[in-house]
């Protein structure tokens, strides 16, 4: 069973030992996902891609814009592989990249990597940290919602954290959903199921384990916890 990770580096861990797990069973469309709203994407980036480093010149690495392209190639110095922007001409499928590491795209780029997903064919492509399901951004017509729908559905969730109020929901491939909850101080598995349980299903499995009154007060938490190595990451 997935343990809740104790901390930022911790989740990043698990995140490549899941994503290692789904590449090893032919998954070409891979989802990582740690949803923390103040988490910016290329420390996490910078991390995750130790777990790539065999695959030197191999490896492209794709950025939502040229912006952050060229940031990261500045901050992570020299590096084996290609550091691309989106809407490079270099930064499209070429026949030498093995993998593809598309790092926090938006909604505004839905239709383009969509696009480029097809280009990169029979080869794997993982997304980190995506913000595709904005719909402020992308809209919330039907033609907007299919296209979201149909294209994040192409991809395999591999893993998955959000911190919730006292609780958490996580997914580690090939497990299982799970929703951990606060209660007498310390963070208990209270549901495990094959599909992502959201909404009133969410709250339902919260509601079902309700905290003490105890257990509310004066703690700092595991996910306090886990702020400070966000902060910590982005400075």
């Amino acid at each position: 069973m997935t343990q809740l990770p104790d901390s930022l580096e911790a989740a990043v861990v698990q995140a490549k030992e899941a994503t290692r797990a789904a590449l090893a069973d032919g998954l070409l469309r891979i989802q990582v996902e740690l949803v923390f709203s103040e988490l910016k994407p290329m420390p996490i980036a910078r991390q995750f891609l130790d777990l790539f480093e065999d695959l030197g010149e191999h490896l492209k690495v794709i950025f939502p814009d040229a912006g952050a392209a060229a940031l990261a190639s500045r901050d992570w110095g020299p590096q084996p592989f290609a550091i691309r922007s989106l809407s490079e001409v270099k930064g499209q499928p070429q026949p030498e990249d093995r993998l593809f590491l598309l790092v926090s795209p938006s909604s505004v780029e839905v239709s383009e990597v969509e696009k480029f997903s097809e280009q990169v064919g029979d080869r794997p492509i993982i997304m980190l940290n995506p913000q595709l399901e904005d719909a402020a951004t992308i809209g919330i017509g039907y033609a907007s919602r299919q296209l979201r729908i149909r294209f994040l559905s192409t991809f395999e969730p591999c893993y998955y954290l959000r911190p919730l109020e006292q609780a958490a929901l996580l997914r580690a491939y090939p497990g299982s959903w799970q929703v951990w909850q606060e209660l007498d101080q310390e963070y208990k598995l209270v549901a495990e199921q094959s599909h992502k349980p959201v909404g009133e299903e969410l709250d339902q499995i919260l509601f079902g384990s309700p905290e003490t009154p105890e257990a509310l007060k004066g703690r700092e938490g595991f996910f306090k916890g886990l702020q400070r190595f966000i902060k910590a990451l982005n400075q």
